[in-house]
C-alpha cells in the first residue's frame, strides 16, 4: 500500500506509522556522536521496542538496554546481543534468566548487590556488574519523570558508598535526565564528578543513562561531543555509555486517527476519535502535555469555550469511558467531518510501548513507511490480543 505521508489519505483505521527516512536520520546522528566522542550509545527499550525494525538499528548500534526480564530476552533473542540491564529490584525467580540475557547488570542498591552478585557471576563469570548511583541533582521539572527527586527510590547516594568498592563492581550507572539538552548534561556532569569521582579509579565504565535528546532540532550536539571528549581526557580508562530512548525515535512518525463523531455541550465542541489518550497516548495525561496535531493550531484549554463556530475550535476526545479522556483545544481551518484523519505528530517513542487495552479498546496498528510512502503493516491487533491479556 502506498500512502501520502502528508495527509495519509486512504488510511481509515488508527495506526502508528514509523517513517524509515526519519528513523535513519536519527540513527545517523547518534552514530556520528558515538564515533566522534568515542562513546557507546545504546537503545533503551523503555521508549522504543518495535523489534521488527531491529535490523535497521543493527546497521548503526550494537547493543540495547533493558529494565526487565522480557526486555532482556528481547535484546538477546531479537536484537541479537545481550542487554545492559538495570532494574529497581530484581526478583529471586527472575534474576538467573536476566543474568543469562545480560552483558552488563546494574544493581539499584547495595542490598540487592549483596543478595545477588555472587549468584549472577556464577551464571556468567564475564558478566559486568554495575551499581546505580544518585547525584541528588536533576533539572527535570516534572516529578513523575524526575529520577533524582528527594526520596526517590533510584540509586545509592555518595554518603552510603564504602571508600573501597567490592572488587566485582565495574561500573556506575547514573540517570538524571528526561528529554534534556546538552547544557543540562553539562551542569549535571559537574555534580556527578563532584559526588562520585573519588571512586572512578576503581571502575571500568560509567553509564550516563538516558534523556539525552540529541536528535531534537535545537540540541547542541557539538557541546555534547565536547563534554564527552573532555570527560575522556580526565578519565581515559572509563568506557562511557549513553542509553537514550526518545532520541532514537524522536519525530519519526505520527499516530493517524479518524473523527467518529462531533458532540457539543455548554458551547464546547468535541471531536470524538477512534483512539484514546489514556490508552494510546498516556504521557499526554500523565506529564501532561498537549500534542501537536497536523494542520491545526494548538490553543489554551479555555479556548474550547469560544462558541464562535466560524473559528472551528475543537476539543479532541478519546473513545474510552474515562471521563478525562480528552484534551483541548485545537483550531482547524475548516469544520471537521466524520471520517476525517486527525494526525498526532511524534507519537512513536513511549506511546508504542505504553499502550493498554482499557475498555477492550484495540491497539492501533503498527506500520512503517519508506521514503516513497510504501507502507508495510508490522502488526494489527484483534480480539484475540485483548483476550490473551486476560488469560
Amino acid at each position: 500500500m502506498t500512502v501520502d505521508l502528508t495527509t495519509f489519505a486512504g488510511i481509515q483505521r488508527p495506526i502508528y506509522i514509523l517513517e524509515e527516512t526519519r528513523l535513519r536520520r536519527n540513527l545517523e546522528l547518534i552514530k556520528h556522536v558515538a564515533e566522534t566522542a568515542d562513546v557507546e550509545i545504546i537503545l533503551a527499550f523503555k521508549a522504543f521496542a518495535l523489534w521488527k525494525t531491529f535490523p535497521i538499528f543493527r546497521e548503526y548500534i550494537g547493543a540495547t538496554t533493558a529494565s526487565s526480564l522480557n526486555e532482556a530476552k528481547l535484546a538477546l533473542c531479537e536484537f541479537g546481543s545481550k542487554a545492559h540491564t538495570f532494574s529497581p529490584a530484581y526478583t529471586d525467580y527472575e534474576i538467573d534468566e536476566i543474568a543469562r540475557c545480560s552483558s552488563h547488570l546494574t544493581f539499584n542498591s547495595l542490598s540487592q548487590y549483596t543478595r545477588f552478585s555472587q549468584r549472577v557471576k556464577a551464571n556468567d563469570a564475564h558478566l559486568s556488574i554495575g551499581l546505580r548511583v544518585n547525584p541528588e541533582y536533576s533539572e527535570v521539572g516534572t516529578d513523575l519523570y524526575n529520577p533524582c527527586a528527594p526520596g526517590m527510590r533510584f540509586g545509592v547516594t555518595a554518603d552510603k558508598l564504602p571508600a573501597t568498592l567490592p572488587a566485582d563492581i565495574e561500573g556506575f550507572h547514573c540517570h538524571c535526565h528526561c528529554e534534556s539538552g546538552a547544557d543540562v548534561f553539562q551542569r549535571t556532569l559537574r555534580h556527578i564528578e563532584e559526588k562520585f569521582s573519588p571512586w572512578f579509579s576503581q571502575l571500568k565504565w560509567i553509564n550516563f543513562g538516558g534523556g539525552h535528546l540529541m536528535t531534537r532540532a535545537d540540541y547542541d550536539v557539538e557541546l555534547l561531543i565536547s563534554l564527552l571528549r573532555d570527560f575522556h581526557e580526565r578519565y581515559p580508562h572509563l568506557h562511557v555509555i549513553l542509553e537514550p530512548g526518545s532520541a532514537f525515535a524522536w519525530q519519526t512518525g505520527p499516530l493517524v486517527s479518524q473523527v467518529v463523531d462531533i458532540v457539543e455541550d455548554h458551547g464546547i465542541q468535541t471531536a470524538v476519535l477512534n483512539v484514546s489518550f489514556t490508552c494510546h497516548m498516556p504521557d499526554c495525561l500523565e506529564m501532561p502535555y498537549q500534542p501537536t496535531v497536523r494542520n491545526a493550531k494548538t490553543l489554551p484549554l479555555e479556548a474550547a469555550n469560544d462558541v464562535n463556530k466560524e473559528v472551528y475550535i475543537y476539543r479532541l476526545g478519546g473513545n474510552s469511558c474515562l471521563s478525562g479522556d480528552f484534551m483541548g483545544s485545537w483550531q482547524f481551518d475548516h469544520p471537521l467531518q466524520i471520517g476525517e484523519n486527525i494526525i498526532f505528530e511524534d507519537m512513536i517513542h513511549y506511546t508504542t510501548v505504553k499502550t493498554n487495552t482499557f475498555n477492550g479498546i484495540s491497539h492501533p496498528a503498527l506500520g512503517m513507511a519508506d521514503a516513497h510512502g510504501n507502507l508495510t503493516i508490522l502488526r494489527e491487533y484483534d480480539y484475540e490480543d485483548y483476550k490473551s491479556r486476560m488469560d
